[in-house]
């Protein structure tokens, strides 16, 4: 895997910066402004994206600020332009959600994937812009897509891992009915600063009752689990070297103002002293093809990929995550060339010992029953 490729997966969209929460773990620094996101933006983006979807699975990723501020009239306006081979997701914190939208998404045939951090009391950090807790309306919103039949994914936020809390977490997401669940371990990144460092012990713990949770009654996929399983057994048959891709997805986050920020959707909003604002570019001034085809040698994304190299030299894990993310490198050590993180301990080296400790400890089990 050596730098980046030219044509995305997806593209994630901001219509809005405004969200109508103000959750205390959250990292974006307009969320409290309506800066909306002109059609001609979205008419930019669908030039570029129209064509690579008709050669293959392409995806826009709507997110925010909360997409779904953004009003009903105005987002039918922005997903106009793309072509119907184009996949429409949403991630929203479900607070707005109704019938009206239910309706909106099944015209749309857009695919919603709601945030929550599992039952009341664990949502504390989920409040509204007076303090309030959100969690009464986020369940309203899912009773509508329940009511409507709509399929949904979750996204939940862990601020401790601690003995317990993944089974009572799996155990919620199977009664919520959600089909696929990822699991983030916060993340100190943008306006949260917040740290996110955890023993070891605890964050490997959490993972390793996560799987055994899953194993009992395996009808949520859970998109942490599934890929470590996949590395595991790619590593088993020799074929390791074979899952990353060839490149580093760009992963181009389109902001409300058209500007493209490459690999972290985070740091979108936010300027450094020496790079200055991350964009690669502007939509209204350039072609996102363009833009990404020119990506690599934009300051950061330089000094990013120096990271992954060091990476790839010095952590026997690189393998598996491929070189960890963009923004946490950014918001923990304050350059992009760092190697380890907070996250990468959390959310790929503990996650993968985590799976490799049930495993193990299963084995125990079976090979004891003998």
């Amino acid at each position: 895997m050596n730098g980046l490729s030219t044509v995305p997966s997806y593209v994630v969209m901001q219509p809005t910066t405004l969200c109508n929460m103000d959750c205390g773990y959250c990292y974006l620094p307009l969320r409290a402004q309506d800066r909306r996101m002109p059609v001609a933006v979205a008419q930019a983006v669908a030039t570029s994206v129209n064509p690579w979807a008709r050669r293959g699975r392409f995806s826009v990723v709507w997110h925010g600020g909360e997409p779904l501020a953004a009003g009903r009239k105005h987002l039918g306006e922005l997903l106009a332009p793309f072509g119907p081979e184009v996949e429409h997701h949403v991630q929203t914190n479900a607070t707005l959600i109704d019938d009206e939208w239910c309706e909106f998404f099944v015209a749309h045939s857009m695919r919603v994937s709601i945030s929550v951090d599992g039952p009341r009391e664990r949502n504390t950090d989920r409040v509204d812009r007076a303090g309030r807790p959100a969690y009464d309306k986020i369940r309203r919103g899912v009773d509508a897509l329940r009511r409507h039949g709509l399929p949904f994914s979750a996204l939940a936020v862990v601020g401790r891992p601690e003995p317990g809390l993944a089974t009572e977490l799996y155990d919620y997401f199977l009664d919520l009915g959600c089909e696929v669940l990822g699991i983030n371990i916060e993340e100190m990144e943008g306006t949260n600063t917040r740290d996110n460092g955890h023993s070891a012990e605890s964050v490997r713990g959490f993972w390793a009752e996560l799987v055994g949770a899953w194993r009992r009654d395996p009808r949520i996929h859970l998109r942490e689990i599934e890929w470590s399983m996949r590395y595991a057994a790619a590593v088993l048959d020799g074929t390791a070297g074979e899952l990353l891709p060839r490149r580093l997805d760009p992963i181009p986050t389109i902001g409300y103002d058209g500007s493209v920020v490459v690999l972290s959707p985070e740091l979108a909003g936010f300027d450094d002293p020496r790079h200055g604002d991350f964009s690669s570019g502007n939509v209204l001034r350039s072609p996102l093809a363009e833009i990404l085809d020119g990506a690599a040698g934009t300051g950061w994304v330089r000094e990013f990929l120096g990271g992954v190299e060091a990476c790839r030299s010095g952590c026997g894990y690189f393998g598996f995550c491929g070189g960890g993310h963009a923004a946490n490198r950014y918001f923990e050590h304050g350059r992009f060339d760092g190697t380890e993180t907070n996250h990468c301990r959390n959310s790929k080296i503990h996650l993968l010992e985590g799976v490799l400790e049930h495993a193990r400890e299963h084995q125990c089990d079976h090979d004891g029953a003998r």
